[in-house]
């Protein structure tokens, strides 16, 4: 996921955390409890000048590939 969003958004500031084991047990949660449930905070020039709803289309459009394959939840947070 790190490296999706490098190569798409060439970020000054990135930070991915997995906080899945925090959702163990909770609809959408994988079985292992890993990989589920995502907080990712980042910095990019890209983001200039859209507003909140058009990073975060960018941001979930780039990750699309996770998300089907199990990726529950994401949160981001932009710097």
């Amino acid at each position: 996921m790190a490296q999706t969003l490098e190569a798409q958004f060439s970020p000054s500031f990135l930070e991915v955390i997995d906080e899945s084991y925090q959702h163990a047990g909770h609809s959408g949660a994988s079985e292992s409890g890993l990989n589920s449930h995502f907080r990712v905070r980042i910095a990019s020039t890209q983001f200039e000048g859209l507003t909140r709803v058009q990073r975060h289309r960018l941001v979930y459009d780039s990750l699309q590939e996770f998300l089907d394959h199990g990726l529950h939840a994401l949160a981001i947070e932009f710097r």
